[in-house]
């Protein structure tokens, strides 16, 4: 079973194409909905010892573990010291279930891919990108986002540019849907052509 990874930086259009790969016929598996999926789970009672008051109802309440962070790259490392190995896990089993059900190509939607070598674990990455200015005004116009905010996330990720370096396949997403869709495709083929 071909693995693909699937990565891009904040606003490069890396979920759209997820769809796009869903509508397409392919397997994603979704890294950041297993998140959230652990995060009303298995994740829960951790991540409140860990970072009491964080926890409501037996859910994790984004904005209250956001100001536990504080923006601190100590505690995210404690927070991703809890949440990437569940995550990995779930992987697995995504991983076993999908070879049982005979499927020939998963794709690993993981947004911090590379920043936690998870490059290793796929046999090609695929990675979105669009300018600079249109990724700031992609994530400018999400609801609650600020310049601060942005520039913040920025710095948690690996560069575009190393992202770009890095991967075998690119996929430029400013050009619209039927665009993308067609060159995805084309990528698709390029990187596994026994499946396309």
């Amino acid at each position: 079973m071909f693995r693909l990874g699937l990565t891009g930086s904040i606003g490069t259009g890396k979920s759209a194409t997820a769809n796009m790969l869903r509508d397409l016929g392919v397997l994603v598996h979704d890294a950041d909905a297993t998140v959230h999926a652990l995060y009303s789970g298995r994740a829960a009672p951790l991540i409140e010892e860990a970072f009491p008051c964080t926890v409501t109802d037996g859910q994790v309440d984004r904005k209250k573990l956001a100001a536990a962070l504080d923006g601190k790259a100590e505690r995210f490392r404690k927070l991703e010291a809890i949440v990437h190995p569940l995550v990995r896990e779930e992987e697995e089993k995504a991983l076993a279930a999908a070879k049982r059900a005979g499927h020939k190509l998963i794709v690993l939607d993981v947004p911090l891919l590379y920043e936690i070598g998870g490059e290793k674990r796929c046999d090609a990455v695929l990675v979105t990108t669009v300018s600079p200015a249109i990724q700031k005004q992609r994530v400018l116009a999400r609801p609650g986002m600020t310049e601060e905010l942005f520039h913040a996330l920025l710095k948690r990720q690996m560069p575009d540019s190393e992202k770009r370096r890095r991967a075998h396949a690119i996929l430029e997403t400013s050009r619209g849907f039927p665009a993308a869709r067609s060159d995805l495709q084309a990528l698709l083929r390029a990187l596994a052509p026994r499946l396309f």
